[in-house]
């Protein structure tokens, strides 16, 4: 088994086809076909099931592919901290919840390094996604929060995809709208003052439980509310219907302008999850990529950067 074998059952399974995966990784298809049943040879499984509209993973297949990624991922690293290097591209890639500050902080790591050496990636995505995509290795890092009331059941989630979460800062909930809003002017707002606006929340998909949600007090009684999918659908709706949503309070003004603001929000003393704990998600016992390291300082210099201007 070679790593070059790895990549190109990984380039099969993302492309679906063995045509794509040809033209993508710049080989002839007889030779990409020939290695592929060299490793199933090798293996002794079926890696994929070749049909007339392309080829898709067997369970075998899927299995391998989740740990050929997770090698190939180690393999660039040691590449990256002790190789020589070459023409081909490194890869780095995040999957997050919908914030700001950690588009920001890529946003800057982008500006440092350019794109000549690097492919980037990131993607704003559900938490359930956030958690998949670390766990399949399609990105290093995953950025979400616990808090007292997610805790128990994403810890339990984590540890049986091999994830660790690791902390960067913790937050009180605030209320995010924008600054024409009737409350905008309020120095706390509660749940009462709430009741006849709509509440906005990222939609987690037809099988995301409530502990997924991405907003703080996810739970609560909302009279009305609003799913939608992204952050700009959001802030469209705070402006057009004054919605608002539940949040960190870290915002950036440069990404998403300054007709937004966030109010501390009262909560009820005995209510549960009320603070959040936001921070990063890598696979166990896996060795960082400098861009991954790199990304985390800068994620961290920007969060103790706002609350020290905001405190």
């Amino acid at each position: 088994m070679t790593i070059q074998q790895l990549r190109y059952a990984v380039a099969i399974s993302e492309a679906g086809s063995l045509n794509k995966a040809s033209e993508i990784l710049y080989v002839a298809q007889p030779s990409l076909t020939s290695a592929v049943r060299e490793l199933e040879k090798e293996l002794g499984v079926t890696l994929f099931s070749r049909s007339g509209k392309g080829v898709t993973p067997t369970n075998d297949g899927i299995e391998f592919i989740h740990y050929a990624r997770q090698v190939l991922q180690q393999y660039d690293v040691l590449l990256e901290r002790f190789g020589r290097g070459g023409a081909r591209k490194k890869k780095f890639g995040i999957s997050t919840q919908h914030y700001s500050f950690a588009v920001k902080s890529f946003v800057e790591l982008v500006r440092q390094f350019g794109m000549e050496e690097y492919e980037f990636a990131i993607r704003e995505t559900r938490t359930r996604d956030v958690i998949d995509d670390v766990f399949t290795g399609n990105s290093e890092l995953g950025i979400l929060y616990l808090s007292d009331f997610n805790r128990g059941p994403l810890e339990k989630l984590l540890r049986a995809n091999q994830l660790e979460f690791h902390p960067l800062t913790e937050c009180e909930a605030y209320v995010y709208l924008w600054k024409g809003h009737p409350l905008a002017g309020k120095p706390v707002i509660r749940f009462a003052d709430l009741e006849d606006y709509p509440c906005l929340s990222f939609e987690q998909g037809a099988g995301g439980s409530f502990y997924y949600a991405e907003e703080i007090l996810s739970t609560a009684e909302y009279p009305r509310t609003i799913k939608a999918t992204d952050r700009a659908t959001m802030l469209n709706l705070m402006v057009g219907l004054n919605g608002y949503t539940l949040c960190s309070g870290v915002i950036c003004e440069e990404l998403n302008g300054s007709d937004y603001i966030a109010v501390p929000f009262a909560a009820e003393e005995d209510a549960v999850g009320k603070r959040m704990e936001i921070g990063y998600v890598t696979k166990k016992n896996m060795i960082l990529s400098g861009m991954a390291e790199l990304y985390i300082r800068e994620l961290d210099r920007y969060l103790k950067q706002y609350q020290e201007e905001h405190s």
